[in-house]
């Protein structure tokens, strides 16, 4: 029935227990599983916009830093994701990568990797009192592949 799911993570509960359902769909019918961060990109509150000339070698540093700390972040929320599907019996590949729009790189790489289903949690991080996040309705209303929305 399905050969690849796509699980997109941002870190919340809600994607963790999205995660596991799709985990769950991929044991049931024989998928393998991605598990996807999205890195986002800085915002124009974040230290380094703001901090010194980017050219210094001292902002370099702190930019390096600040990207491996991202870049942890990411590893540390995707190895949880592929703890629960090796406890499953269920192939994981991990991506980190960053992205401008979060929905727009959720799509991208389901297509990339020919995945025939998107599960994701019906709210992200920022999603206090929306029905639906903005990045899940983003992806529902633009990918071509189906989305099953975790709630």
């Amino acid at each position: 029935m399905y050969e690849r799911i796509l699980l997109p993570v941002d870190g919340s509960e809600a994607s963790k227990k999205a995660a596991k359902t799709g985990i769950s769909i991929a044991k049931l019918t024989g998928a393998n599983a991605i598990a996807l961060y999205v890195i986002p990109p800085p915002t124009p509150g974040d230290i380094w916009d703001v901090w010194t000339p980017s050219d210094s070698e001292e902002a370099k540093r702190f930019k390096q830093k600040f990207e491996e700390h991202l870049k942890t972040i990411a590893n540390c929320y995707l190895s949880e994701i592929k703890k629960i599907a090796d406890q499953q019996g269920v192939s994981c590949e991990l991506l980190s990568l960053r992205g401008d729009s979060p929905a727009d790189e959720i799509i991208k790489i389901a297509e990339q990797k020919n995945c025939d289903l998107i599960v994701m949690a019906s709210q992200s991080k920022g999603g206090i009192s929306a029905v639906i996040g903005s990045v899940t309705l983003r992806v529902i209303s633009k990918s071509r592949i189906p989305v099953l929305v975790y709630r």
